[in-house]
């Protein structure tokens, strides 16, 4: 791991560590490629979803085919191990957002006699869901996506995904599986900056949807932040994945650095950062990260050395307080807390800026990231100073209803009218005075 200490890092170091993701994702020759897809998908429709899955992924579809047959759904198989899982995984994810589902209900309150104000929660009308494909297969995004807006009760669930590299157009079955069990079969093939335009513009094959969402590589993210200038609804950020972790003397070394690996492992791009008060335990999981890379794949040991080296690394902390203060700043995507159990309160009490904080060694990313039920689609580059996982409350939208009577409206008169005239709004406050004539 890259070292440093943060009572002896200048501004621009701390700086240079809590900036990651953003350029990338905003680089001006990618954003011009991609509003010149987004225009091309918004004039051409299909033709330019096929001609952008041609050029990008060497996949030939004709405009037919972009749509996942009913039988391709009915027929998808995947090991029994697999679908056992995916059924928990759902299971858990339902009732997580089942839970928030139940406290998230209509209300109102008597705010005077005779006035009544208060919220109506509805689902959203439509939403694209966008699963990424190309470096792995991601079923898991797929059912952390569509079981809360299922559970939101969104009426409209279509899902994109590109598909898998080299094929003819074969989709993950994994993913089909997913989408067979939950009942969503507006899937299709398509490749991810296109999907996200087709989504948001509609296409003669692909259904219009009022909100896009979906993590995905620099371009997927980006050509999310370009369909809003079009109107669509989308999620910020989902860009490049990343990890913190406190802790301190009470941490397992060896569960330590295999935690350290799970975010590390996605590509060259993530950033994974250790805070602890103890230079000890810093050495210790250096030893074992060079024990457990060796393990890995190249591929995924290259990406890791990346995330831990010049994209995150440790930091020396003076005690868990500053710890607290740094997590805060850095606002993780993904953050677990390894310290003792006095400790335990107190820190996660004051840990404000995460997307998810997950507790103790028993509680690693990959139970978080596959089954626990939490969130896995996160804000990532300092997004959750901000917003929030997706869950069922993405997909949810409220509406507020008031209700006065003659008398309110009779009190409140006088403040209307004084509020209508400072502003220059004279029809605001004549629809009082002729009220009161």
């Amino acid at each position: 791991m890259r070292r440093q200490v943060w009572a002896e890092m200048a501004s621009e170091a701390r700086a240079a560590l809590m900036h990651r993701g953003l350029d990338a994702i905003f680089d001006p020759q990618l954003r011009e490629s991609i509003g010149a897809l987004i225009d091309d998908v918004r004039q051409r429709g299909d033709a330019a979803v096929c001609d952008a899955l041609r050029t990008f992924d060497g996949i030939d579809v004709a405009p037919d085919r972009l749509r996942v047959s009913g039988r391709e759904l009915d027929t998808a198989e995947v090991d029994p191990a697999v679908d056992a899982a995916l059924d928990e995984a759902i299971a858990h994810v339902r009732t997580f957002n089942a839970a928030q589902l139940a406290r998230t209900t209509d209300w109102n309150v008597d705010s005077e006699p005779g006035l009544v104000v208060g919220e109506k929660i509805t689902p959203i009308s439509s939403v694209g869901l966008f699963t990424p494909s190309g470096k792995a297969s991601y079923p898991s995004v797929a059912y952390q996506l569509a079981v809360p807006a299922v559970v939101a009760g969104v009426p409209s669930i279509s899902l994109v995904v590109p598909p898998v590299p080299g094929g003819r157009g074969e989709i993950d079955p994994a993913v089909l599986v997913v989408c067979r069990k939950l009942g969503i079969d507006d899937v299709f093939r398509v490749n991810g900056p296109a999907g996200v335009a087709a989504l948001g513009f509609g296409t003669e094959t692909i259904s219009k949807a009022v909100m896009v969402v979906g993590p995905g590589s620099p371009a997927v993210t980006l050509a999310q932040v370009e369909m809003q200038r079009h109107g669509v609804s989308t999620m910020m950020l989902l860009g490049p994945t990343e990890s913190l972790v406190i802790a301190d003397d009470s941490a397992d070394p060896l569960r330590l650095a295999a935690d350290l690996l799970i975010e590390a492992e996605h590509g060259p791009d993530s950033s994974v950062v250790l805070l602890t008060p103890s230079a000890g335990l810093a050495d210790a999981v250096d030893e074992e990260l060079e024990r457990q890379l060796a393990d890995l794949p190249e591929v995924r040991a290259h990406a890791a050395r990346a995330a831990l080296g010049p994209n995150g690394g440790c930091v020396l902390v003076a005690d868990l307080d500053v710890a607290v203060d740094v997590a805060n700043e850095y606002a993780a995507e993904h953050l677990q807390v390894a310290i003792s159990d006095a400790d335990v309160d107190r820190v996660v009490g004051n840990l404000v800026n995460a997307g998810e904080i997950l507790v103790g060694q028993s509680t690693p990313f990959s139970a978080a990231n596959f089954v626990l039920g939490c969130p896995a689609s996160l804000p990532t580059s300092g997004f959750a100073h901000v917003s929030s996982g997706i869950t069922a409350a993405t997909f949810l939208k409220r509406t507020a209803v008031a209700r006065a009577d003659d008398r309110a409206l009779a009190r409140l008169a006088p403040s209307i009218i004084a509020l209508a005239d400072h502003e220059g709004f004279p029809a605001h406050a004549n629809a009082l005075r002729r009220r009161a004539d």
